[in-house]
């Protein structure tokens, strides 16, 4: 079957997408497990790019920044609502109204049909503008019934807001739960804004650990999936993070989103300004899997900003501003019919991949040695779950682990994009030597193309390139490299990368 993805942005792919590169038995949210899934939930996450990580690869999301005031102060927050070049959350170019937020999510989804889901995440918190929220919530509801509806809240004025949550068209909440101790709150929270006064230290944190919890139970009762965000901060509450994973998968949450803390000094938080240190790859990703024993994991987050437009891991944003919007026609009854024949398209294809690969040996690696190690491989994608980006042109890697125990997707990593016209960044520092400090720990890059420069630099650092698997699925790639490392006999010899 020929899928026709319309709309894509950068699409230099005729080719039909395949499923995403995850072996059936080793990746966080993985056809099985969906399979596993009562049909009810199935439902409701089988085209969130969020709370699928295979429907990330098919379906974009939006945005709409609506929600300037924030009740509580993160260490980690620097809210800022003019800002253009900044990809992390509570960052947004542009403030809108509920009116101007119905007509943007309108024209996105009229221009973009594989948009399925519209939050609102800030940039401050929605519940804290109770009124700017629901309002755009009511004439979605009434004005495109074929979007999911998502919030993402910090939670303190949850509990109160969870009747009015029910009322409309919203299946998915996330709350931001950092600590269940207090005092480890103390650390991430100086105050909460609650009834009226400021409250801070653990008195504040405790009140809006008391909350969250309050709010994430009322949900769950709803029948609300709820997905739980926490930023992990060195030191502060990396090694309390398992106890929340544990503490909210008994309460019914349906995901945890463990997160790297960003704290960039240029970015004007407190932590930044500090010197609070941000985790790195293999600190997160071992917190992940320690977590993953409890708690369903979400590992393709993008910590995306309060106006994101697009598949995860790109930013359409600039093509739907204020002024750019104002003179679009928009026929929703006809766009509402093209999005409903795209889904169908995508669904059919998913199904028919999924027949396949279930014909299939379920580890397509099992025949080699149980005792070779494992292989970390960035991939170069603009989605779609196959090899369909120059390494030049890469703004981000999707990083995935081979071993005799199959395919598993790890996370991503956010790069400089080489082929930019700009050759340094930073303290004199090349762009393509960013991209390879990002890929530490990576021993080879799998990509559509590279350029001869960028290969010897990379081979260099102990990455092999390979151009090899060009509009191939992702998995294939990753395990036509595994066995080709195999039979040059690379695998007995130790790693030349260390994540770090």
């Amino acid at each position: 079957m020929e899928l026709k993805v319309l709309g894509q942005s950068n699409s230099g792919s005729a080719a039909a997408p395949t499923e995403s590169g995850c072996s059936k038995s080793a990746c966080g949210s993985t056809s099985d497990q969906m399979d596993q899934l009562p049909e009810s939930i199935r439902e409701k996450v089988k085209n969130h790019p969020c709370y699928s990580e295979e429907a990330h690869h098919y379906y974009a999301r939006m945005h709409v920044a609506v929600a300037p005031a924030c009740n509580i102060q993160c260490h980690y927050c620097n809210r800022k609502y003019d800002c253009a070049n900044e990809s992390r959350p509570g960052v947004v170019s542009e403030l809108l109204s509920p009116d101007q937020a119905v007509k943007k999510v309108m024209a996105v989804a009229a221009n973009i049909p594989q948009m399925t889901v519209l939050g609102v995440a800030g940039p401050g918190d929605p519940l804290a503008n109770p009124e700017r929220t629901f309002e755009t919530f009511r004439q979605l509801t009434e004005k495109a019934p074929d979007i999911k509806l998502c919030v993402s809240t910090n939670g303190l004025s949850l509990p109160e807001q969870v009747e009015e949550l029910s009322k409309h068209n919203i299946d998915h909440v996330t709350i931001t739960i950092n600590c269940v101790d207090p005092e480890i709150g103390a650390k991430i929270y100086p105050w909460v804004f609650w009834q009226n006064r400021r409250i801070r230290g653990a008195k504040g944190a405790k009140i809006l650990i008391e909350q969250q919890q309050k709010g994430l139970e009322m949900l769950i009762e709803r029948g609300i999936l709820v997905k739980v965000n926490s930023v992990m901060i060195p030191g502060v509450n990396d090694k309390h993070l398992v106890e929340v994973s544990k503490i909210v998968k008994s309460k019914g949450a349906f995901l945890h989103n463990v997160m790297p803390l960003i704290a960039e000094a240029e970015h004007g938080t407190f932590y930044g300004v500090m010197g609070q240190r941000g985790p790195n790859a293999k600190e997160l990703s071992a917190l992940q899997d320690e977590c993953a024993g409890d708690m369903n994991m979400m590992r393709h987050c993008r910590q995306c900003r309060a106006d994101a437009v697009g598949l995860l891991g790109e930013d359409r944003g600039a093509e739907f501003t204020l002024d750019k919007i104002e003179g679009m026609e928009i026929d929703y009854a006809a766009a509402m019919e093209k999005r409903a024949e795209v889904h169908a398209q995508i669904e059919a294809h998913r199904a028919e991949q999924a027949a396949e690969a279930a014909a299939e040996d379920a580890n397509p690696l099992g025949d080699l040695p149980a005792d070779l190690r494992p292989v970390l491989m960035a991939v170069a994608t603009q989605g779609q779950g196959i090899v369909n980006q120059h390494f030049g042109h890469a703004k981000e890697f999707l990083v995935y682990e081979a071993s005799p125990a199959g395919v598993r997707f790890i996370g991503h990593r956010k790069a400089e994009q080489y082929c930019s016209g700009d050759d340094t960044c930073g303290e004199g520092e090349s762009t393509l030597d960013i991209t390879i400090r990002s890929l530490e720990g990576c021993e080879a890059v799998i990509c559509s193309k590279v350029g001869y420069s960028p290969w010897e630099k990379l081979e260099a650092a102990g990455i092999i390139p390979n151009g090899e698997y060009a509009m191939e699925p992702i998995e294939d790639a990753v395990v036509g490299v595994y066995r080709g490392m195999y039979e040059s006999g690379a695998l007995s010899e130790a790693s030349g990368q260390l994540i770090a």
